[in-house]
């Protein structure tokens, strides 16, 4: 039995991005649920980030047998593309070798969903890595943080920090999101979205 056709870097290295905005005013945020499950990524790979020239934190090592790279642009969420490319480029690793988890309001809180290419949906993380990338054809891991109550502003709702009744299923969502990346580059796309869509 062969490798399955829809892995992530078809058995190169892979380079595992997570979305989010530096500094500690912004880590608790939803929008910043990427580096979060970065973070449990990089716990598991064991090690520490460390400053790259391409403009992100890195992280070299082995994750369910594959050879990754984890990243954190330090870059603003809207700039992220700039060093995602440039940390790409520098490990040789094509789009189709990027993963990248993100914020999704249009899916329920806690809700899993991977794919492919595809639109940006209004995420400027997306739309900026798509346009330095110059594909939309990489893979993302999309967390869902639900849409803002009422009439609040979702550029005002993704800047706040997760709710009390979030924060208890918080460690617990982060935990699948990151074994959802590994079932990603280990078995590929169709089976991760087999075992994590739900409904």
């Amino acid at each position: 039995m062969g490798q399955p056709t829809d892995l992530p870097g078809a058995g190169e290295q892979v380079l595992l991005v997570g979305l989010g905005n530096p500094g500690p005013r912004y880590e608790g945020n939803r929008h910043n649920i990427g580096f979060l499950v970065l973070d449990e990524l990089a716990a598991r790979v064991g090690g520490k980030f460390k400053a790259h020239k391409g403009g992100a934190e890195v992280l070299e090592g082995r994750l369910a047998g594959r050879k990754v790279v984890c990243a954190k642009p330090r870059s603003f969420m809207n700039l992220s593309g700039g060093p995602v490319a440039g940390t790409a480029r520098f490990y040789k690793v094509a789009p189709s070798g990027v993963v990248v988890v993100h914020d999704e309001l249009d899916l329920p809180y806690g809700a899993l969903k991977l794919k492919l290419g595809g639109g940006d949906n209004g995420h400027n993380g997306l739309r900026s890595i798509t346009k330095s990338l110059g594909t939309k054809d990489y893979y993302r891991v999309r967390f869902g943080i639900d849409r803002p109550p009422g009439r609040m502003d979702p550029a005002d709702y993704v800047l706040k920090d997760f709710s009390t009744v979030e924060r208890k299923e918080l460690a617990l969502n982060i935990d699948r999101c990151a074994d959802a990346v590994e079932a990603l580059i280990r078995d590929g796309l169709t089976a991760a979205q087999n075992t994590f869509h739900a409904g």
